[in-house]
């Protein structure tokens, strides 16, 4: 009975307690039921949030990306870019047909029937991202990668995917699919810096975009997956796996046959970019015009605006320029002798250092002239033979392309040798490719090391003040510094054609007679200062001729003496020099620094006849649209022709009388001038007589002819000059001209020291100036220095500077402003020694 009782009641407790264990399951699943309303409360809040402060996708119908500015030359060929994104837009009923279907194949087979977001796509790639168990494939469509680069930031967030289907949504609602893909094709990074495809055919085919054929349009298409690896610059056999499954995507799309796939797949592929601009070359230049550009429009403008700028820069004289700044810095530290490898690498370095030469690398193939770091990988004594590695290419260097420095150890292990002249496994040397490789083996290499000196190079028309041509250093890249514009360093003898220039217009003539003989002056300290000669010899009495074409110091501190410090000053600021000049006698000989701009300037004065130009960069520059931003017409002086019986344009020591016509001495006949132009001078202003300019050129003529500018009579032409060099060879000088163009060249170290054997104006600044002038001349007319109306010629004893009478041995003709020429004759002809050279 118990039992039976108590049954119930075990039954009845149970009931009781079950709705007390229900309750926390009711509070839950309401508590869910809340918080995922409050959920999806919050996500459409968000969702609202974020229709409102997305972009606007309005503006992108008036599509104006950045674009570049382009930077023309004199004769209006490409010179320079400057650019955040390098792009040039075009249309796309420019664009081929098949080049937009190519395109629409590898990217978004399904871009002309979605409207904007592929669904299909996006749960095909879904599925095979989960079969891989990794991120396979994307489903990103045109519009979505158009939305992605135009509208948002490349945060990798499900936000912005969220946000890049809700604009593909809205574009594809307010814009056709030609305007999508116009600013998709545009718009787009295909490698090699190049944006949109008019970029990208010209830097891989060297082709407009309209002019591509089916093989290239392919490859084309191929790139955005992933420019750098699919380069069929850097990785042609990749490039061409790519190009085939874009073709066949394309004819799985009915876009092509089989047969023109098959075909396409076949066609050679000739990497031709279009020329490049050189900006390592031209890169002083430039940065003197983006500097200019920057101050006067902004960098946001420069940038991005598409400006057109026109220079004065000569294309080719830039690159002789360059060309003659190497050569010549290099021939400089050759004669230094040897430093040694750059560095010594472990074995197991090799690799990675070559992975990262060959990344920087361009090109399918070295380019002969072309200089490039390598590794030592092998050595032969015997035979005094490398093998090197550059990049992924091997070759040699020969005993022949190690000569100039001397006799090498060559050691057979890895590891720093002891001495510089010793060189091992794992060097890195500086190589310049002698033979270029084929299919990456057997090139040929020469030793070759970077300078340490620096040199500057600028080149002007002296009847505009254009300049042509500058160069500022070695590398650009490692120095920015523009030694052209802002080095100032002294000039040497090179400033001694200011002092002789004054010279002539206080009272001086061409046959004034000078004492060079040893003088003292007090230098209100202990010691009193003693002028030298370079070549410590001293000739006695002589003309200014000789004084100036032998460089003689001594002379040149008397004239300056004779004609006052201060007279000299304010002559030096006649021709164009700004920087402050020492007013002692030291100032003959060169001892106030100025800038190679400044002195070439001065030089263009005696080149141009007496007018002085400021020297200047652009010419013109316009807007993305055509319109005139600014533009100078170049300043031209009057240019005038000498008279046929004019007197020799360079009369040196031992020069025989000229004969006139009727073969009598030319003696005091004044020559007429025949105008060859005579228009508005513009910005070019007289500065002195173009008596005296004309005097000092015939004076620098003899520099050239017979003294220490010998080396620049290698042009075959009328030129004159002047060098410069320092004390302990510290700064060499070459500053010369022609009448259609005068340029300057210094040559030294940033931090000074002297340059060593062979480091004198002569040796080491004429022969870059030479070398450049032949690049620069190439072409141009040869043409003698006008001769201006009032001046003559006479015949001259030069060691006692008055008349000489015909026959007289040693007598030289020389020239003077009318008046001022000698009116007596030598008692009797003199006995003159041979020149000294």
């Amino acid at each position: 009975m118990e039992t039976y009782k108590a049954q119930p009641r075990q039954q009845r407790r149970l009931k009781k307690s079950s709705p007390l264990k229900s309750s926390p399951l009711k509070y839950l699943l309401w508590g869910a039921a809340g918080g995922s309303t409050i959920m999806l409360l919050a996500l459409l809040g968000y969702f609202f949030y974020l229709l409102g402060a997305l972009p606007k996708v309005d503006r992108l119908a008036d599509y104006r990306p950045p674009i570049l500015s382009q930077v023309f030359g004199q004769d209006g060929t490409l010179v320079g870019e400057f650019y955040l994104e390098r792009r040039t837009v075009v249309p796309v009923d420019k664009m081929p047909k098949r080049l937009i279907q190519a395109f629409v194949a590898a990217e978004d087979s399904n871009f002309y029937q979605h409207k904007g977001i592929d669904y299909i796509g996006v749960m095909r790639a879904a599925f095979k991202n989960v079969i891989s168990m990794r991120k396979k494939e994307g489903a990103s469509t045109i519009t979505q990668q158009v939305a992605k680069s135009m509208l948002l930031t490349p945060e990798k967030k499900f936000s912005r995917k969220l946000k890049e289907a809700i604009l593909a949504k809205r574009m594809e609602e307010r814009l056709t699919k030609d305007e999508i893909l116009y600013i998709y094709l545009n718009q787009i990074y295909l490698g090699a810096g190049a944006y949109g495809v008019q970029l990208a055919a010209e830097t891989y085919f060297g082709k407009e975009v309209d002019k591509l054929n089916l093989a290239e349009m392919a490859m084309l298409a191929g790139l955005p997956k992933a420019p750098n690896s699919y380069s069929p610059i850097k990785h042609l056999e990749r490039a061409k796996e790519r190009q085939g499954y874009v073709l066949e995507r394309m004819v799985k799309e009915g876009y092509i046959t089989q047969a023109e796939a098959d075909y396409a797949k076949t066609t050679p592929i000739v990497i031709q970019p279009l020329k490049k601009v050189n900006a390592e070359q031209s890169a002083y230049f430039l940065e003197q015009v983006r500097q200019q550009l920057v101050e006067k429009y902004g960098e946001e403008r420069l940038y991005k605006d598409g400006l057109k700028i026109y220079t004065t820069m000569n294309a080719e004289m830039q690159k002789g320029a360059y060309d003659a700044v190497v050569n010549g810095l290099k021939a400089v530290d050759k004669r230094q002798g040897f430093r040694g490898a750059a560095k010594y690498l472990t074995e197991a370095e090799v690799d990675p250092f070559c992975k990262k030469v060959e990344d920087d690398i361009d090109d399918l193939s070295l380019k002969q002239g072309s200089v490039y770091q390598g590794v030592v990988t092998g050595v032969n004594p015997a035979k005094q033979e490398l093998t090197v590695r550059v990049g992924e290419r091997t070759g040699t260097v020969p005993r022949k392309g190690m000569d100039w420095a001397g006799r090498l150890e060559l050691v057979n292990s890895y590891g720093k040798p002891a001495t510089k002249r010793a060189i091992g496994l794992g060097a890195v040397l500086e190589l310049q490719v002698k033979e270029p490789d084929k299919n990456r083996t057997g090139a040929v290499f020469a030793l070759d090391q970077v300078p340490e000196a620096q040199a500057a190079l600028i080149a002007i028309d002296p009847t505009s003040g254009g300049v042509r041509a500058m160069v500022g250093g070695y590398d650009f890249k490692k120095s920015q510094f523009n030694r052209a514009m802002q080095a100032k360093r002294n000039p040497g003898s090179a400033f001694k054609p200011v002092i002789y220039a004054a010279a002539l217009e206080h009272g001086m003539t061409t046959a004034s007679i000078i004492d060079d003989s040893q003088v003292e002056y007090e230098s209100g300290g202990d010691k009193a200062w003693k002028p030298k000669n370079y070549d410590n010899v001293y000739r006695g009495p002589v003309t200014m001729r000789e004084a100036l074409t032998n460089s003689i110091n001594v002379v040149s501190v008397k004239i300056l003496e004779q004609i006052g410090v201060g007279s000299a000053i304010d002559y030096a600021k006649k021709l164009g020099i700004t920087s402050p000049l020492a007013a002692n006698l030291t100032l003959a000989l060169g001892s106030s620094s100025v800038t190679p701009i400044e002195l070439t300037s001065a030089y263009a004065v005696f080149a141009s006849g007496g007018y002085r130009t400021a020297p200047y960069f652009v010419t013109k520059v316009l807007d993305r649209d055509g319109n005139v931003l600014e533009e100078i017409q170049e300043p031209k002086v009057p240019v005038f022709t000498r008279m046929s019986s004019a007197a020799p344009e360079a009369a040196g020591e031992g020069d025989s009388a000229g004969d006139g016509e009727d073969g009598k001495p030319i003696e005091l006949k004044q020559n007429k001038p025949v105008p060859v132009m005579s228009e508005a001078t513009g910005g070019a202003v007289p500065a002195i007589p173009p008596e005296t300019a004309f005097i000092m050129t015939n004076l620098m003529q003899s520099v050239v002819s017979s003294g220490t500018g010998s080396r620049a009579r290698a042009l075959g032409r009328p030129v004159a000059g002047k060098t410069g060099t320092t004390n302990d060879m510290k700064d060499a000088w070459f500053v010369g001209y022609v009448p259609q163009l005068v340029a300057g060249v210094w040559v030294g170290y940033d931090q000074e020291r002297s340059l060593g054997s062979g480091g004198s104006g002569g040796q080491a600044a004429a022969p870059i100036w030479t070398e450049f002038m032949q690049r620069a001349l190439a072409g141009m007319p040869v043409r003698s220095f006008p001769t201006p109306g009032n001046v003559t010629f006479a015949l001259i004893d030069p060691r006692s500077g008055k008349l000489a009478r015909e026959g007289t041995p040693g007598a030289v003709q020389e020239c003077f402003v009318s008046g001022t020429e000698p009116t007596s004759y030598a008692a009797e002809p003199a006995e003159v020694a041979a020149p000294v050279q």
